[in-house]
């Protein structure tokens, strides 16, 4: 015998060793061949609401029925019978009706089946906002993408609406109403606007369009068009509309918003062909930071939440996955444009707001609209515009890359009575500047190589101060776009532009005073 050497007993050494069982975080827990718990450390016992003594020495079906037909006790009986190692991942509703995510790694040993188990709820909760957040991510970038593509193809495409519009226009007033060639001329003209609308229902979705927002109340606005949605339902659908007290003003162009109700409320209707109940709700909400985080580009704050409910067929999740996408639609064909929730979408997006939906098959739909509180807009009346001469005899220099949409817009403006300098870029209306005396309006489109009209008019206005300026686009870009709010110093036109429109907005321009740019 050593001197000086302690010795340990086995009694000991069992303390210290269940000591330490019991402070893992993982649970061990030994089931034996007729599947008795033959031991279990604390955390089994806590993870499994259940005291040491109440299952130790009775078997796992009894203290927990239902188990044996679980895909966990499938693999513990394979891993019992094969004395081989296996893992898993199994959620276990606790006794408690809760359930819990773990990780399950099955051991052989003598006695039978070691199971270490550890509790990965938290973990898979995390993974799983991960995964959402990813997911959001991925939607917004291809929304973009979709948009970005969107609003390009609307840019030309309304270069090529101004040419068809306008020269038609003129054709028009140059025919007798009964020579046979003027219906076809109306028709041509009737197809231009058609397709005018369009490119700007393709400008709403991707966040091009020029919108004038105001502060709005919510709840006088459902009061105003109740009537209105009402009618569009029919007599079979049966129509809710609640307002909570305490509702704030949201920033938004009014017509705007109108026509993102309206298209909620077709959808809705078409959701529910033997009929049903739409419910539209508004009510102030406070988003908190957590919502935030969960939901990409939602910022944390007060808001007014719009809320419209049916009771229709419902959405897979495929189909939730690709609604706001332009030109995707259920419906058949001849019976949409697809551009319904685009536009929706558009709107929401470029007002500061967010929208998510909530739809099960067979279950409904609900779409929710979040607008942050206006703050600090004073709500401003639109003064009547009166009639004005659309003539003058004022000089422009029209500044155009595109040589289609320049040549008609100099005849326009010649047959309106103006004298037009022309300039296919912005370095040759600068040269030209340079050669003639009198400029009384800059007229440019709004995105050119090298050189924005915007940017142009700044230069042009440090040699010719007394120049007022007046852009035009298919599209707009961050100089004439800030959130959606018009540029106050930059006068607008958006195309596709028609004589009446141009030669109107040219003489409101020339009859206001001097912009400050």
């Amino acid at each position: 015998m050593l001197v000086g050497v302690s010795t340990w007993s086995l009694e000991e050494a069992d303390h210290v060793a269940r000591s330490v069982l019991d402070s893992l975080l993982e649970g061990c827990q030994v089931i034996g061949f007729d599947f008795r718990y033959r031991y279990v450390n604390d955390t089994v016992a806590r993870h499994g609401q259940r005291a040491p003594a109440e299952l130790v020495g009775r078997t796992m079906m009894e203290c927990y029925p239902g188990i044996e037909h679980t895909p966990m006790f499938a693999r513990l009986r394979s891993c019992m019978t094969e004395r081989r190692r296996d893992r898993m991942e199994n959620e276990f509703q606790l006794p408690d009706g809760s359930k819990r995510w773990f990780e399950l790694r099955f051991i052989p040993v003598p006695d039978g089946i070691c199971v270490l188990s550890l509790d990965i709820t938290d973990e898979r909760e995390a993974r799983e906002q991960v995964r959402r957040i990813e997911a959001q991510l991925r939607h917004a970038q291809k929304m973009e993408a979709v948009g970005r593509l969107a609003g390009g193809v609307a840019h030309d495409f309304n270069n090529i609406l101004s040419v068809i519009l306008s020269y038609s226009d003129f054709l028009l007033s140059d025919v007798s109403p009964s020579d046979p060639i003027a219906a076809d001329l109306d028709e041509i003209q009737k197809a231009g606007k058609r397709g005018a609308e369009l490119t700007r229902q393709l400008l709403t979705f991707s966040r091009q369009q020029i919108l004038e927002p105001l502060p709005v109340a919510l709840d006088d606005l459902l009061h105003g068009i109740h009537k209105m949605i009402a009618r569009l339902l029919g007599a079979d659908i049966d129509l809710e509309v609640r307002t909570k007290p305490g509702l704030g003003k949201i920033l938004v162009d009014p017509g705007a918003i109108e026509q993102v109700i309206m298209n909620l409320v077709v959808n809705a209707r078409d959701a529910m062909p033997r009929g049903g109940k739409l419910t539209i709700e508004a009510a102030p909400v406070t988003l908190d930071e957590a919502y935030a985080r969960e939901h990409l580009g939602v910022h944390a704050g007060p808001h007014v939440m719009l809320a419209v409910t049916d009771t229709g067929c419902g959405m897979d999740a495929a189909t939730r996955d690709r609604i706001f996408e332009p030109f995707f639609t259920t419906k058949g064909t001849g019976k949409g444009t697809g551009l319904g929730l685009s536009i929706v979408f558009g709107i929401v997006q470029q007002a500061g707001g967010s929208i998510w939906v909530y739809s099960e098959p067979s279950h409904g739909t609900t779409f929710k609209l979040y607008f942050p509180l206006a703050a600090g807009r004073a709500e401003s009346a639109r003064p009547t515009e009166p009639a004005r001469e659309l003539r003058g005899s004022e000089t422009i220099l029209l500044v155009e890359d595109d040589p289609q949409v320049r040549s008609v817009v100099r005849e326009i403006l010649e047959r309106a009575g103006y004298t037009v300098l022309e300039a296919e870029s912005p370095e040759d209306a600068l040269a030209i500047a340079d050669r003639h005396a009198r400029i009384d309006l800059l007229l440019s489109d709004v995105v050119m190589p090298r050189m924005s009209g915007p940017e142009l008019a700044k230069r042009l206005a440090e040699r010719r101060p007394e120049v007022r300026l007046l852009c035009m686009s298919g599209y707009t870009d961050d100089s004439i776009v800030r959130h959606g709010v018009l540029d106050a110093a930059i006068a607008y036109l958006q195309k596709p532009i028609t004589p009446e429109v141009l030669t109107r907005k040219v003489r409101e321009v020339l009859d206001a005073r001097s912009p400050d740019l």
